[in-house]
Parts: C-alpha cells; sequence; structure tokens
C-alpha cells in the first residue's frame, strides 16, 4: 500500500511537471522591441465619465489585461535612460503618465499601481499646489505628492507648467503671445515669461522631492512648436510629451514624445492591448504624426 501511495504522488508529480512544462518553456509574445509605448490618463471618477475621465474600476481591468497580456511596466527613469543612453528595456515596455495632477490620482489611481507596483509619472500643474481646492477638479496637494513619493518612489510628478494652461482667445499661453490692454507682448517679454514659468514650476516640485530630476514637461492642450521647445531646454526640460498618437523609439526626438490615449471610456479592457500594438505596427510601418488626441 506504502509503495502504491508512493508510485501515484512520483505519477502526479509527473502529470504536473508535463502539463506546466510547456507553459514555463514557451516565450511570451514579443508584440515590439527596444521601444516604448506611453500611455496617457487625466481624470478617475466612481460615477462620471468622459472624454478623458474613466472610472478607477476600468483604469485597473485595463492594467491587469495588460499584465495578463504580456506587457512590462517601466519607470520614468528607466523610459529616460532609454532617450538617452540607448539602455535596454523589456519588450513590450509600457509607460503610465497621467496629465494635471488631479488629486483622483492620489485618491483612485496611486492605491492601484502600488498594489499592483506598477511605476508612473503624473504632470502637474504647480499654480494648484498653492490651494488645491480652488481648480473645479481638486488639484493634488503638496502633502499628497510628499506622501506618495515617500511611500512609493517610483511614482514621479514632473511639470505640466506653472501658470500656462489657459487659453487667451482660444490659443494656448505656451505658444502665442499674450495681449493686455490691446498690446501685445514682445519677444523678450514672450520669452522671459515661458522662461520664468518654468524654471518656477521646476522650483516648486523639487522643494517637495517630487522626482530624482524635474526635466519632464506635458504640452499644455498639446501645444508646442520649435521656439517654446528651445525656451523649454535651456530652463532644464529633457523630455517633452504630446499629444501625437504613437509609440517611442531611442532615435525619436526626447521633445517630441507621442503617447497612446488609455483614458477613454471607450478602451474596454480587452481593448487597450490591441490599441498598442496596432501603434507599434503603425511604427514599423512609418510614424503616424499628426493623429492627435483631445488634451488638457
Amino acid at each position: 500500500m506504502k509503495a502504491r501511495i508512493m508510485w501515484i504522488g512520483m505519477l502526479t508529480f509527473v502529470i504536473v511537471i508535463m502539463n506546466f512544462t510547456p507553459i514555463v518553456a514557451s516565450e511570451k509574445d514579443v508584440y515590439y522591441s527596444k521601444q516604448v509605448a506611453v500611455l496617457v490618463y487625466h481624470h478617475l471618477d466612481p460615477d462620471v465619465q468622459g472624454s478623458v475621465t474613466i472610472t478607477p474600476k476600468l483604469f485597473e481591468r485595463q492594467l491587469e489585461a495588460l499584465q495578463r497580456d504580456g506587457f512590462m511596466f517601466i519607470s520614468f527613469d528607466q523610459f529616460k535612460r532609454f532617450k538617452t543612453q540607448g539602455a535596454d528595456v523589456p519588450d513590450n515596455a509600457v509607460l503610465i503618465t497621467f496629465d494635471d495632477g488631479y488629486e483622483s490620482f492620489a485618491t483612485y489611481a496611486y492605491p492601484v499601481l502600488k498594489r499592483m507596483r506598477i511605476p508612473a509619472v503624473n504632470f502637474v500643474i504647480t499654480k494648484d499646489l498653492d490651494d488645491p481646492t480652488a481648480p473645479k477638479l481638486h488639484a493634488l496637494s503638496k502633502e499628497e505628492i510628499k506622501r506618495i513619493r515617500a511611500d512609493f518612489p517610483k511614482i514621479e510628478f514632473q511639470g505640466h507648467s506653472d501658470s500656462l494652461h489657459q487659453m487667451q482667445d482660444g490659443k494656448p499661453f505656451l505658444t502665442n503671445k499674450l495681449a493686455q490692454q490691446g498690446v501685445q507682448e514682445t519677444d523678450d517679454q514672450f520669452k522671459s515669461r515661458i522662461s520664468q514659468d518654468t524654471q518656477t514650476m521646476i522650483a516648486k516640485l523639487n522643494e517637495l522631492n517630487a522626482a530624482r530630476e524635474v526635466n519632464g514637461y506635458a504640452y499644455p492642450y498639446g501645444s508646442y512648436d520649435a521656439q517654446t521647445i528651445a525656451l523649454l531646454q535651456q530652463a532644464g526640460i529633457k523630455f517633452g510629451f504630446t499629444t501625437t498618437n504613437g509609440i517611442t523609439d531611442f532615435a525619436g526626438d526626447p521633445m517630441q514624445i507621442p503617447r497612446i490615449n488609455a483614458g477613454s471610456p471607450y478602451i474596454r479592457p480587452y481593448s487597450i492591448c490591441n490599441l498598442i500594438k496596432r501603434a507599434a505596427r503603425n511604427e514599423a510601418n512609418g510614424p503616424q504624426a499628426g493623429r492627435h488626441f483631445h488634451a488638457s
């Protein structure tokens, strides 16, 4: 009887090994290599959905679907080393980003990211740090940024301007000269405004230890041009994130990084993976310049 039990146990072990060995040995699907898909989100709300607002549950299910399908999440530090040095990134690499620095990031997104150990970067409108309850959608507070950074340093906070996330006559502050009482800015005044705003933004984030190095910038409303890129670079910005749809590689301009809008209620868990794969295929056939998503 004892020998029979041992034989059954050994047979069971062999069956388990045979069943699982093909899974362990098989290589995961590689959709792209030496590239990074940068996803962008904005606001999470359990009750309201909109063009750039999704529920926390959908956000979590998207991340779970990406993990199941073999996508690998990287930190902003990894991304920067990839863009500047050509450092290795895993196959199917994904960087999670958020724009605007809403309080909902701390309330809904952060707990999911921490539990799943997924790095992310949030581009913050730093003027809102002075009074987080002033905007219609409340902003992150200084205390929340400090707490998140201390608790999970792989989440960083970079810049979305200090006071340039505004428009005058439908034209973004970042790329257009402003008029006061009918008098338009001079070239020197425009350049000084952009430079001072960027320096202020960087200083505020540095005070909070918001990142290892504050040198990332998401263009307000996705608007930028050669002149503003040069001004941002002079102020210390090295990585500019756009609203152009696509996937990025080492050779791409670090001041014109494309992103994929994942923060839409129409992007279900089963489709988020296909969205990235399609962007990778499009990149292989030639960069898809000029395709933009709605930005704020």
